[in-house]
């Protein structure tokens, strides 16, 4: 019988499971920078714990709208199933504090990192799917996302896409974005984005990556804009 430290007890009672099966958190949590043969990565979890989610979003948006189209469902699926929705819960149950690493991600900020946040945040889900079913990952996954269900609408849509949309509604050529600067650690850097709109209108935003960056910059135009 696999036993648990006082740091993974912990995480469970964030996480809102406590597990049957102990050795499918601790597999769920091992990053493949610290995997062997007798101790696998999460990877196949991953795999799995993406589809769970899609299936308990799905189900979630149906529910919640029983009007709306393929069409609307989509985007608001899309946007409670990215990676960086992910991260975000994974951030808010701190996760990466029980992340099992290798030296070197360690070193390169990994716990931190929004690519491994996500990953072993859809590990995590398909350990508790393979603990104890369906029902109860639903019921944690729809937990741990909470308001974000309620209010996907306001975040549904691509913020570089609309802002694209709607220059060209006005005829004008694609927004631009330019890097105006990058602050911080290698492990963990800062990007100062603009984005800029052929009739001058403009806005800035910092991320830890270029894509995020742009996003919330566009987003900060759009609304502008729209106000």
């Amino acid at each position: 019988m696999v036993k648990l430290s006082g740091d993974l007890k912990a995480f469970q009672t964030r996480l809102g499971h406590e597990f049957e099966r102990p050795e499918l958190l601790l597999r769920a949590l091992t990053h493949g920078s610290v995997s062997s043969p007798t101790r696998p990565d999460n990877q196949r979890l991953e795999f799995l714990g993406d589809r769970v989610l899609g299936l308990v979003m799905a189900e979630a948006m149906l529910a919640r709208d029983k009007k709306a189209s393929e069409g609307q469902l989509a985007p608001r699926f899309n946007a409670l199933v990215r990676k960086e929705t992910c991260a975000d819960v994974a951030r808010q149950i701190d996760l990466g504090a029980v992340l099992r690493l290798g030296r070197s991600e360690m070193i390169s900020g990994g716990r931190r990192k929004q690519a491994l946040l996500g990953d072993a945040m859809e590990a995590v889900i398909a350990a508790i799917y393979v603990d104890a079913g369906f029902e109860v990952a639903q019921d944690v996954v729809l937990g741990l996302w909470g308001e974000r269900i309620a209010s996907v609408e306001a975040d549904a849509r691509d913020p570089k896409t609309a802002l694209q949309e709607w220059a060209q509604a006005r005829k004008q050529n694609p927004p631009s974005y330019v890097e105006l600067a990058r602050s911080g650690p290698d492990h963990a850097p800062v990007f100062t984005i603009a984005v800029r709109l052929e009739s001058g209108q403009e806005a800035q935003a910092e991320a830890n990556s270029k894509r995020l960056a742009e996003q919330a910059a566009a987003k900060t135009l759009l609304g502008r804009l729209e106000s």
